[in-house]
């Protein structure tokens, strides 16, 4: 899937260490987000989404672009070639556009001191990718934000294994993170693990 046309114009901090933006995704019709971690070796951008140029240099020294999963390519590619930023991605995928220059999986350890652990069920790529100071998850596809701003599971017309994504979720819960990154949405930093249960126990959305 191509890059989107929407341009984001600010980043927000979301606590100490991890900044948010976000755009409404014209390819999907919905709110995807792209974060930005400070590690000691650099920057590293979680599922990239475009930023105006002058916000994107604020960000600091980019050394690593991180993907959750094979949808999520967005501005990877280009920012390899604008930053010089490796660019990782899951073993699992199959369709990209380029040839990332790392491939993970589950367990493994990244840049930015992040690790992923593999919650499929929306797609058959996605790994959540913890950090553990401060303690955030970041989540891909199975989970949103809905227009009342509450967590929810993507709807099962969307998801190649539903009941794979809600295993994923309970998984999730087990887990240690206070604070939850949505790809489709917001960040929670209160009462993270309260809204993976009312998503479970909630009506889908999409």
């Amino acid at each position: 899937m191509s890059e989107p046309k929407t341009v984001a114009a600010a980043v927000e901090e979301v606590v100490s260490g991890v900044r948010r933006w976000s755009i409404h995704d014209e390819r999907i019709d919905f709110t995807g987000a792209a974060y930005a971690v400070t590690g000691d070796e650099g920057i590293v951008i979680i599922d990239p989404l475009p930023l105006e140029p002058g916000a994107l240099e604020a960000l600091g020294d980019v050394t690593a672009i991180v993907l959750t999963c094979g949808s999520h390519q967005r501005s990877a590619w280009r920012y390899r070639r604008e930053l010089g930023a490796k660019v990782y991605a899951p073993a699992l995928v199959k369709e990209n556009e380029e040839e990332p220059d790392v491939r993970y999986g589950d367990g493994d350890r990244l840049p930015g001191g992040l690790r992923a652990v593999f919650t499929p069920g929306a797609g058959t790529t996605q790994h959540t990718l913890l950090l553990d100071e401060p303690r955030v998850a970041f989540v891909p596809d199975m989970l949103v934000e809905t227009p009342e701003g509450n967590v929810a599971m993507l709807a099962s017309r969307w998801m190649h294994d539903p009941e794979a994504a809600r295993r994923s979720v309970e998984k999730l819960l087990e887990l240690d993170f206070d604070v939850l990154c949505l790809a489709h949405g917001g960040a929670v930093t209160t009462g993270a693990k309260d809204a993976l249960r009312d998503a479970l126990a909630g009506p889908e959305y999409g």
